[in-house]
């Protein structure tokens, strides 16, 4: 089981021990059946439409190489489906039957009802009800794809809440339900199995920009909420020093940027907290990003220096969304566009972006500003 220094870990009722420690046999068994690997990369590539293609941003910045890496184009939208695909697979081999999971911007709740309808599963999404506002399309996405979408009325009514909602009913249904985390949080081995099923991002890049370029990227940007676009991305370059990493926040919700060592949701990680270690509410513009902590993973790498992390307003993001649409055609997620912002001003010349979700979801939100 990976830590990263001191973050990770298990901090779950007794309850749920049994289970994660099945989870985890039942992961390694996974890794070690080629089987696993076969039907994963043949869902990946016949249902999910991988590899997903690198496109040239000339127009959106001047006198850069800025290229964008288009998770926008895969199945339901967003890089999500990389892991429910992998995790609803793992979930049939322990013979689990229904999914239950949370979403924020909606985007892992379409994946996660996508898959289940693929597989024939039950599935029971938490959302909070003000993302529910936020993102309606989603919603009715999840319900016509068979879902069940509870809405969740307390706190802020946002990730934080719906995946707090999730851990409980988890708890009083673990003997056949499998808990279908959507970022690499949560408690081991969540992190890590996130973390993988994400990576074929940055493999996939890191080929592309090779037989692009003939040469690294010398900086890898992608947003950052709970932090899977990405752990993943970012997954394709931690071994070449040369390549700089860096992952954009939310200025609202940068647990990593102002935050503290804590524990949220099943793991110690860097979190929005004040003096007394109590949860600190988060905000953005984009319900993906709205979160007050991040997987352990990022916490690590900020720490050892290998990745940096910075923060983009509101108003950054909505400048960098329109500016993306107008000048490539492409309509990126509030999410990514965070990243776009920071890229822009990069001194780097050769830049990689996660574009990791396209902008459907968020067209009422960025009308409504």
């Amino acid at each position: 089981m990976l830590t990263y220094g001191e973050y990770g870990g298990r901090f779950v009722p007794e309850t749920l021990i049994p289970a994660l420690d099945e989870l985890d046999a039942g992961w390694r068994e996974a890794q070690a059946d080629d089987s696993f690997a076969r039907e994963l990369h043949h869902l990946l590539t016949t249902y999910a439409g991988r590899p997903t293609p690198l496109t040239l941003a000339e127009r959106f910045a001047p006198g850069k190489r800025l290229y964008l890496k288009r998770e926008d184009l895969l199945h339901t939208g967003a890089h999500k489906l990389n892991n429910a695909l992998g995790q609803v697979v793992l979930a049939r081999r322990l013979g689990k039957r229904r999914i239950v999971a949370e979403t924020g911007a909606g985007q892992h709740g379409v994946a996660t009802a996508t898959v289940c309808a693929r597989f024939g599963f039950e599935c029971t999404i938490y959302m909070g009800s003000e993302d529910m506002r936020r993102q309606r399309p989603n919603v009715e996405r999840m319900e016509l794809l068979g879902a069940e979408v509870r809405p969740v009325e307390f706190g802020t009514r946002t990730l934080k809440e719906a995946t707090s909602e999730a851990i409980r009913d988890w708890i009083g249904s673990v003997e056949t339900t499998h808990y279908l985390i959507g970022s690499c949080v949560g408690p081991a081995p969540y992190p890590e199995i996130v973390r993988e099923l994400q990576a074929v991002i940055g493999r996939e890049a890191r080929a592309q920009i090779l037989e692009a370029e003939s040469r690294l990227p010398e900086v890898v940007v992608a947003c950052v909420g709970g932090g899977s676009n990405a752990i993943g991305t970012f997954a394709g370059f931690l071994d070449d020093p040369e390549v700089r990493l860096l992952g954009v926040e939310a200025a609202g919700a940068a647990s990593l940027g102002t935050g503290h060592a804590g524990v949220l949701h099943g793991s110690r990680s860097s979190l929005l907290a004040d003096e007394d270690g109590q949860v600190l509410d988060a905000h953005s513009i984009s319900a993906g990003l709205d979160y007050p902590g991040v997987g352990p993973e990022h916490a690590f790498l900020r720490d050892s220096g290998r990745a940096e992390y910075v923060g983009a307003t509101d108003e950054e993001a909505l400048a960098a969304f329109r500016r993306l649409a107008r000048t490539e055609g492409i309509v990126p997620a509030l999410e990514p566009a965070h990243a776009l912002a920071r890229a822009r001003e990069l001194d780097e010349e050769l830049v990689l972006v996660c574009l990791s979700g396209r902008g459907d979801k968020d067209l009422a939100e960025v009308l409504a500003r």
